[in-house]
């Protein structure tokens, strides 16, 4: 028996906006490489969450239902980055324009607030199991 429902899902949403947390922050760091391992401009890196079932029916519960989230993939973004004039690049071409990564900081400072927002919601709901399981501990006493 679960003691305290629903902490284990919101310990999989806090596993999965790490993920985000840590990739947008890779995404800052490249915002300016424009030569990655494979050649070209860093591309953004984007997380693809997916809802976790579980059957409940074997457990004697009233079918399938939602038990959490977790990171489905991590992909790049095809958007094409910007071209910026700079004859003087290591990475320019013939015509000196340099492949930027497609990476707006702005975007990604957005996405790092929502993501670090949700955190601590899933945060508070853990705190607040943990003392709702510490009221019912009491009352037995």
């Amino acid at each position: 028996m679960e003691l305290i429902t629903g902490v284990g899902a919101t310990g999989s949403a806090l596993n999965a906006q790490k993920t985000r947390l840590d990739l947008i922050a890779q995404n800052i760091a490249n915002a300016q490489t424009t030569r990655s391992a494979d050649g070209g401009p860093y591309k953004r890196q984007v997380v693809t969450f997916e809802a976790q079932l579980a059957n409940r029916l074997a457990r004697g519960g009233q079918g399938a239902g939602p038990t959490g989230v977790k990171v489905a993939s991590i992909s790049s973004d095809p958007t094409p980055g910007q071209k910026i004039y700079d004859p003087r690049h290591p990475d320019a071409d013939v015509q000196g324009m340099v492949a930027m990564p497609n990476v707006n900081v702005s975007t990604e400072m957005v996405d790092l607030i929502t993501a670090s927002r949700t955190y601590e919601a899933n945060l508070s709901v853990v705190k607040a199991a943990r003392q709702m399981a510490q009221k019912t501990i009491d009352i037995g006493r």
